[in-house]
């Protein structure tokens, strides 16, 4: 019998997202997530970014995600934690799928507190994807198990090109208690 995986909730003003984060499968980017989480950096932190396939008109390849976390400065150099190994989709068997939770990045390996979700199946964000030029993909490390539309909310706000104007808050990222096991 596999582990529970845990759950966590995104509380923003929007409304609530559940995740669940696999840390069997991606153990190394899913620490990262849990690092950022118990450290309560997400605790008022924003969803800042939207892809919808009207606003990125110099992309070949279109994708459809919200971004959230600490900000862009963070992946660019100033993260409260180091950058990890990039885990790849031919690594952990995880897909770019409808829900699908991922770390943002920059280069291989550069991953920290820049956080995605997938709207619609997102194949181009997988390894040998074409969004990213050097084709090894993003970190798929969970997926929405509740409040999708909260998602779709989001990326559907009001937004200058790719930014969300106001961005979205997220108050608090915290995990969920393991379900109770009920004996027979």
């Amino acid at each position: 019998m596999s582990q529970e995986l845990p759950h966590f909730i995104i509380e923003t003003e929007l409304g609530n997202i559940e995740i669940e984060v696999n840390t069997q499968h991606a153990p190394v980017t899913a620490a990262n997530f849990l690092r950022y989480v118990e450290a309560g950096y997400y605790n008022d932190s924003k969803f800042y970014r939207t892809v919808t396939m009207s606003n990125q008109p110099d992309n070949d390849v279109k994708i459809e995600v919200i971004q959230g976390g600490l900000g862009m400065d963070q992946i660019t150099g100033k993260a409260k934690f180091p950058p990890v190994p990039l885990e790849r989709t031919t690594q952990t068997g995880l897909s770019h799928l409808d829900g699908t939770v991922s770390m943002a990045r920059l280069a291989p390996d550069s991953a920290t507190s820049e956080f995605f979700i997938c709207i619609n199946d997102q194949p181009e964000l997988d390894f040998g994807g074409k969004r990213n030029p050097d084709g090894q993909g993003f970190a798929a490390f969970g997926r929405v198990v509740r409040g999708m539309d909260v998602v779709r909310k989001i990326q559907k706000s009001s937004k200058r090109e790719q930014q969300l104007t106001p961005a979205i808050r997220i108050v608090r990222v915290t995990r969920k208690p393991l379900s109770p096991v009920v004996s027979p």
